[in-house]
């Protein structure tokens, strides 16, 4: 089966789950859906997400990154490094459309991906700003510094540095493995922590991290 069939089956009722969980607006969702087929049609051309999870867009990836929002609900200003596919950004940018002094900064950089970011931002008039860099190498000022999928935590945490620095306090998505990538990580770094659930994944884990500095 297709990857566009497998979204005709049972596709309504994840909507249904996302719009009961999140609260969000049938303009939200109607700007999801239109990220959902242009998610299908650059993943044509480029491996964005695995084929196989475009039938669960929904629950693994709008949701997975919607949790975030209520964790933080007065940051307006996001940085989303290793923004990839553009989860969790450009679905945080969706939810964020119309809140005045809302901008999410998607950080990649790889320029094809980069590209498929600055449509989708263009395509639904996101409050989102396209970043073709290293996360390392910019210092923007934010609220939240974010991430999924992109490293192990003391790798992340290096890149994420420059953000924390200037103020932000950071929410990483993890997966099982996250205990793991929490103890290498107090070997370089010191940093407060509050491990979260996640909502889409019983084994996944939302670290809320702040007051980051090298072990010395």
């Amino acid at each position: 089966m297709s990857a566009a069939a497998r979204l005709e089956v049972g596709a309504r009722p994840d909507r249904a789950e996302f719009a009961a969980r999140t609260l969000a607006s049938e303009a939200q969702l109607a700007d999801l859906e239109r990220f959902q087929w242009l998610l299908i049609e650059w993943n044509q051309r480029m491996n964005l997400v695995g084929e196989a999870s475009l039938g669960a867009f929904w629950r693994r990836h709008a949701l997975d990154s919607a949790q975030l929002l209520p964790i933080a609900a007065d940051a307006k200003v996001w940085a989303d490094i290793g923004a990839g596919a553009g989860f969790p950004g450009v679905v945080l940018a969706i939810l964020l459309k119309g809140v005045e002094g809302a901008m999410v900064h998607l950080v990649e950089s790889r320029e094809k991906r980069c590209a498929f970011l600055r449509v989708a931002g263009e395509a639904l008039s996101l409050p989102a700003q396209v970043h073709c860099a290293r996360a390392e190498d910019l210092a923007l000022k934010v609220d939240v510094v974010t991430a999924r999928a992109v490293a192990p935590l003391p790798r992340l945490l290096a890149f994420a540095k420059p953000y924390f620095a200037r103020g932000a306090s950071g929410l990483f998505l993890k997966g099982k493995g996250a205990e793991a990538e929490i103890a290498q990580a107090r070997k370089a770094w010191r940093f407060s922590l509050e491990v979260l659930p996640s909502q889409t994944d019983p084994l996944g884990r939302i670290l809320k991290i702040g007051s980051l500095s090298h072990v010395r």
